[in-house]
């Protein structure tokens, strides 16, 4: 089935506010060579839309019509990634990666087929095609090298001046091919204080539940993209009022009120500062902050374990619950241990707090620095006083010693039988010459 295509609105160098003074050098060399080989080269996606808003882009994406084997000629400093869509990253001084596509079309399932859930999609195609299958339209835009203009089909110029957040397309059949475009408009309109237009919202309201459709590790990895984006307290808002929140964690589904939204709102806020001042809290502490208003209200943490201690019994419960929250997420275990010791040990630090030395015992525990940090983010969001940023200690995760398994050696005879490939003992696995 053939798709009627908008028209591009072209906007010149004095119609839009973007200069290449701002755009990173090693993407423009990209986009030059590109362009001096035959091919068209735009910068494309979150990197025009941050240009147009006046921020510094995270990244620097760029599409052409060159074919990845071509692109993969084209840059000797180069390789082809992606299996449901080839990709090819250029690699430069310092580990900086810049990323080339080639365009690509609608696809089919986009248009007419039956609803199907991240299909696989490896068809090319032109300008209007590509800019009509991404997600939203401030997403949408195009800036082209050759002529510095901003190319536009979707209106995403004018949406990016009324500030409003707005999916490309029919919202719920957008919805239906990718749940996880539902957090992608929560996310920037929390980022950037944008308004969500009405059909949009009105669609993801009405299907936060497709989310359960995408893969656990991916939606993971999406909830702490919005954790570490600097407007988290923002997004838990969005995220509550849509229904999003309570399906990324149920434990919410039958206890959320106002009084846990305020909570949630007050500890993510101060995540947020932290974030401003440079300072990322480690995932474990994220997902104990989406937790804590929870766990006070099943366990009464912290209140009721200043009084009580925390006992075996509630120790193991806790755990087993916390585990219980967060295994649709694929949480590792670490990271559900780490998070189960934050919340048990926040009464021992809100108790011995108001001291003017911490007690040696508690000091030499080797949950003492992230402890101390967690409890300092729970005084500031309670009323407290900040958290001092020079202070900051974050422990590094230890990671687990391997298992050494006792092998034997045979005594190295003297004469040629050296290492096959490398001069250290054994030489790589451990083959020898005959």
């Amino acid at each position: 089935m053939s798709v009627d295509l908008p028209s591009a609105k072209i906007f010149s160098r004095d119609q839009h506010p973007i200069s290449r003074k701002d755009i990173d050098r090693e993407a423009l060399k990209v986009m030059y060579r590109l362009r001096d080989a035959g091919y068209s080269a735009y910068l494309v996606g979150g990197g025009v839309r941050d240009l147009y808003l006046g921020k510094s882009p995270k990244d620097f994406d760029i599409s052409t019509n060159a074919r990845p084997g071509q692109l993969r000629k084209l840059f000797r400093n180069s390789r082809i990634i992606g299996r449901r869509f080839r990709l090819v990253q250029v690699f430069f001084h310092g580990n900086k990666i810049i990323e080339v596509s080639t365009l690509r079309c609608l696809s089919e399932f986009d248009i007419d087929g039956p609803d199907h859930v991240l299909p696989a999609n490896n068809t090319f195609g032109s300008l209007g095609e590509d800019a009509s299958r991404r997600d939203l339209t401030i997403n949408s835009l195009f800036y082209e090298i050759e002529n510095f203009t901003v190319i536009d089909y979707v209106g995403g110029v004018e949406d990016l001046l009324a500030g409003i957040i707005r999916l490309v397309g029919e919202p719920a059949r957008r919805i239906t091919r990718d749940p996880a475009r539902m957090l992608r408009v929560i996310r920037h309109a929390a980022r950037n204080n944008f308004t969500i237009e009405e059909n949009t919202w009105k669609a993801i309201t009405a299907h936060p539940e497709y989310l359960k459709l995408c893969p656990d590790s991916r939606i993971r990895d999406e909830l702490l993209k919005d954790l570490k984006g600097g407007a988290s307290a923002a997004w838990v808002e969005l995220a509550i009022d849509s229904g999003i929140f309570q399906v990324l964690l149920p434990v919410y589904e039958k206890i959320m009120d106002q009084g846990i939204r305020e909570q949630l709102a007050r500890y993510f806020a101060v995540s947020d500062r932290l974030n401003a001042a440079g300072i990322q809290l480690p995932e474990p502490f994220l997902f104990t902050l989406l937790l804590l208003p929870w766990a006070q209200k099943e366990f009464g943490i912290p209140d009721s374990l200043l009084k009580k201690g925390p006992g075996g019994g509630v120790v193991s419960k806790l755990r087993k619950r916390v585990d219980e929250s967060l295994h649709h997420l694929n949480v590792k275990r670490h990271a559900r241990d780490t998070i189960t010791g934050l919340l048990v040990n926040l009464p021992v630090f809100i108790q011995h707090a108001g001291k003017d030395v911490w007690p040696k015992w508690l000091t030499r525990k080797s949950y003492f620095k992230d402890g101390l940090l967690f409890s300092q983010v729970y005084f500031e969001a309670t009323g407290g006083e900040q958290v001092s940023i020079q202070q900051i200690e974050i422990s590094e995760p230890v990671a687990k010693p391997r298992k050494q398994t006792a092998r034997r050696r045979k005594s190295s005879a003297k004469g040629n039988r050296k290492p096959a490939f490398a001069a250290a003992r054994g030489g790589i696995f451990g083959l020898r010459k005959k």
